[in-house]
Order: structure tokens, then sequence, then C-alpha cells
């Protein structure tokens, strides 16, 4: 296996594609669909004397763009099988059914989260600049557990949702390619990276206890370096969330009852770009664990503490850590 490394101003630093090449030549992941980027992997191919042609099949990670913006140019070049997940296939696919809905979720999040109106309308802007739903490939869905064979090698497939429905872990031995379900510098957004997600912060939570049990050797993430200590890095992640968890109750008693926007901006202030959607949204996705697990109260689409959550802060202000069920 070779990791190859794209470039990627946009997200979580530079994607990576990782290249099998034997009998059977696969890529798990694509890179954005940006010409830049497509030269960039054409070229890396090129010193193995590969061509988008030689591909036979690709495996995708989730449906975001920076992973299969290339899937259908490789697909069209030879007739490489593409595969992702059931959840996330038929975003990959182009399903005009499918990016309709997505897209009609993101009004409502939009209109619960009180966006302002020029946020939205970047989203808007951001959204049809994706890659165009013609050229995407035809995909071949798989399930959680099931297993490729890689020139002798097997890839199972991991169900690791939260920051997308459909993300999947390939498991191979002692090692894992994590995708975005385990990242080594940024944590990876949950609630505006998928908004179809139901529980995002508890379906992830639940990711990263399965990835910690593991005890992978090393994992090989969608962005960025190897990770040499997983289990740490999971366990980090979901302390982070515990960190994010108090900040998050703390804004709303020094704020009082407040919109998700408005906890939005005191987390992370001014956003711009796809960061408008990840933001509320990943205040949202904690302002509801928070409302699930009884310490937070919602009225309409404002959130206010429960009774008594006030006083367990200060107990909890030295670590400023809040535990999550």
């Amino acid at each position: 296996m070779e990791q190859i490394r794209l470039s990627n101003a946009s997200f979580e630093g530079d994607n990576n594609v990782y290249l099998f090449d034997g009998a059977e030549t696969v890529l798990v992941d694509t890179g954005d669909w940006m010409p830049g980027t497509r030269e960039h992997l054409l070229s890396a191919l090129g010193e193995h004397d590969i061509g988008f042609a030689d591909i036979d099949r690709v495996l995708l990670t989730h449906w975001h763009g920076d992973h299969i913006g290339l899937a259908g140019d490789i697909q069209a070049a030879g007739g490489a099988t593409v595969h992702a997940h059931e959840a996330d296939a038929p975003l990959v696919a182009g399903d005009t059914a499918a990016w309709d809905r997505l897209r009609e979720i993101h009004e409502r999040r939009f209109e619960h989260w009180r966006m302002p109106e020029s946020g939205r309308e970047t989203l808007r802007t951001l959204f049809e600049h994706s890659p165009s739903r013609e050229d995407a490939p035809d995909v071949t869905p798989f399930e959680d557990g099931d297993s490729f064979d890689v020139n002798g090698q097997q890839l199972r497939a991991v169900h690791a949702p939260g920051h997308a429905a459909g993300l999947c872990v390939y498991e191979m031995g002692d090692e894992a390619l994590t995708g975005d379900a385990l990242l080594p510098q940024y944590t990876p957004n949950v609630g505006g990276a998928d908004v179809r997600v139901e529980r995002p912060l508890s379906r992830y939570l639940e990711t990263l206890e399965t990835l910690a049990d593991r005890s992978y050797d090393r994992a090989w993430p969608g962005h960025r370096g190897v990770i040499e200590a997983p289990t740490n890095r999971a366990e980090e992640i979901t302390t982070h969330h515990r960190e994010r968890a108090w900040r998050v109750l703390d804004a709303l008693r020094r704020l009082g009852p407040a919109d998700i926007w408005t906890v939005s901006a005191d987390l992370f202030g001014d956003l711009e770009g796809i960061h408008i959607l990840h933001g509320p949204g990943e205040a949202h996705a904690h302002l509801q664990h928070l409302r699930q697990a009884g310490d937070v109260c919602r009225d309409d689409d404002e959130y206010r503490l429960a009774d008594g959550v006030d006083t367990r802060l200060d107990s909890h202000a030295e670590t400023g850590e809040w535990p999550l069920a």
C-alpha cells in the first residue's frame, strides 16, 4: 500500500489516497474534483506506470466531495467499480432524490439554527459549485462488515458514522484506513458535515469507542500523516468533546437562553466558507446530546440550562470537561 498525499486547502488539510497495486489496482478515496488535484493524482500514479484506465476498483470512505471528487473520472476512463456504504451510495451516485432531500434538510437546519441569510447564501453558492451530478459514477453499495479481497489482503468495512452517515473504516489486520473517522490534528466535524445523521454526537462517540477498542497498531487517515497511536487519538477526541460540552453549557450560563447560531458564535467566532455550516452544526450536535441527557431544555429554537446544571458546572470547572453518556 502507498499513501498518496494530495493538496486540499479547503478542509482538514492534504487529502490522502491509498494505492494498492498488484494483480488488481485499487484506490481508497480519490481526492477532490479540482484540476490541480487531478493532475497531482495522475502524476503520482504515473510513477507506478498507472493511469486512471488501469484502476480496477475504488473504495470510498464516505460521500464528501474531497474524497469522491475524481471517482467519476476514474470510472469513465477504464470502467472501475466504485464502492460506497449503502447510506452514502445514493449521494455518491448523484441520485437526484437523495440530493434534494439533503438540500431540504439543510434549509430546515438553517431555519432552526437561526442562521443569517448571508450565511445561507454563502453555503448555497458553495453547494452549487460542488462536483457535477452528471459526472457521478455508478456505485456498488456495501454493508457494515463486508470484506474486499485486494491482492490477497482482506479489507473489512467497519461502519463508523458521525461525521457522515455512511463513513466507513477499512480494517486490514492490525491497521486501518480511517477516512475522516479519526484524524491526526483536527477533530472531525459532527452535526454540520452530514446533516442526515441523527444523534450525530452520540453516533460519533460510539464510533470513537469502537476504534479505541479495536486497538489498531496504526491508522491511515483521510487527511495528513499516519496516526501511530490510534487508541490514544480516539481517546483524545473523546476528551475534546467533553471539553466542548462544558463550553456549550458555560455559554448558556453566561448568555442565558440562546439559539444555536448564538452558541456557535460564542464557541467559534466569525465563520467563513464551509465552516458556516460546520460551526452551528457542531453546536447543534452538542446541544441535542445534552438535551437528551437532561442537561439542557429547548423552548422553540432556544436552549437553556436545566435546573441544577449551573451548580454542577462549577464542580467540573477545574477539568473543564462535562461527562457525556
